[in-house]
């Protein structure tokens, strides 16, 4: 297997030739500024090494890869309307920097791009994958819509809502490499649960990140989750743990939609602090991480190619805050 960094060239540089038509600029200028933002490109890498790994022509699942990030960017141009954000991978989004009728519009040629870009796989199978996930991406995206109304919700529901919202389109990109190699089945059912827990990992750290992270490096505003009382993992918990004057300081936090961002981040995370919601994140995240590796530990390759994945799983669990 070749290095992440070999595998991240090759797919920028197809995402930077990406020929978009000069017309209608206010449609296609948006789509070239979001791709153009960068980001990990974790998906589209992860397709090219489960491919290489499992004995596939690299050139083959290319196409899969461009057209699962296309996808992925897809979303995030909608999820950015829905969450009225203001900042993306550190500019602004394309909803601030247009208007929100572009940013849904360029979203949904986005969508069409990237399932043109499946299809040149000229594999059913992977097409079927790709459609399957994306139907649960939208479901996934409306159970974390639904949420914002309602103050019952579960742990577990949670973690249904970030498989489906987040995780399976890493188990997708991992097995559309897998299925472009002809791998053996169980193969590419075992890279495919490993994806899924690498995703749940990565998601929970996703949550921390947005009370403790750096904002130079996290790209995004910190504390937006909080201002937003968005159901993560964190205010899920806290609710349910918080008791007395705790119980009480957080309800007032999240009845007060008027609050300034500097009273009200500081104290919800010294909240999550004393609560010990932390530490949960964290072993949630550890144990996750764990399943993804013991997932990658069933697949037949080669034990450098599973160190491999393994090392890039360990660090998108670790990520800093």
């Amino acid at each position: 297997m070749k290095p992440f960094q070999e595998y991240l060239d090759t797919v920028n540089q197809a995402i930077a030739a990406i020929p978009y038509p000069e017309q209608p600029s206010q449609l296609y200028e948006p789509i070239a500024y979001h791709m153009a933002l960068g980001g990990k490109r974790i998906r589209p890498v992860l397709a090219l090494m489960a491919c290489d790994a499992l004995g596939g022509d690299l050139d083959n699942a290319l196409d899969a890869a461009v057209g699962i990030e296309m996808f992925h960017n897809f979303t995030l141009l909608h999820d950015d309307v829905m969450d009225n954000a203001d900042v993306r991978r550190g500019k602004p989004t394309v909803h601030r920097r247009w208007n929100d009728n572009t940013a849904i519009l360029s979203g949904d040629t986005m969508l069409t791009i990237a399932t043109q870009y499946i299809a040149r796989t000229g594999s059913q199978e992977v097409m079927d994958l790709f459609n399957k996930t994306a139907i649960e991406i939208y479901e996934g995206q409306q159970w974390d819509m639904d949420f914002e109304d309602r103050n019952d919700v579960t742990v577990e529901e949670y973690i249904n809502m970030i498989r489906l919202k987040t995780s399976v389109l890493l188990g997708c990109a991992l097995k559309a490499g897998a299925l472009i190699a002809d791998a053996r089945d169980e193969d590419a059912d075992a890279i495919y649960e490993a994806g899924v827990n690498m995703g749940l990992a990565f998601q929970l750290m996703d949550d921390m990140l947005d009370v403790w992270g750096d904002p130079e490096t996290f790209g995004k505003e910190i504390g937006g989750d909080i201002m937003n009382n968005k159901k993560t993992f964190l205010l899920i918990n806290a609710m349910q743990l918080a008791q007395g004057a705790d119980a009480e300081e957080l309800r007032r936090w999240l009845d007060d939609t008027q609050v300034e961002r500097d009273s009200k981040v500081p104290a919800v995370t010294a909240l999550y602090e004393r609560l010990g919601v932390r530490q949960l994140a964290l072993e949630a995240i550890a144990d996750y991480n764990a399943r993804a590796i013991a997932a990658f530990n069933r697949v037949k390759m080669s034990d450098e190619d599973k160190q491999a994945f393994i090392a890039l799983s360990n660090k998108l669990a670790g990520r800093s805050y």
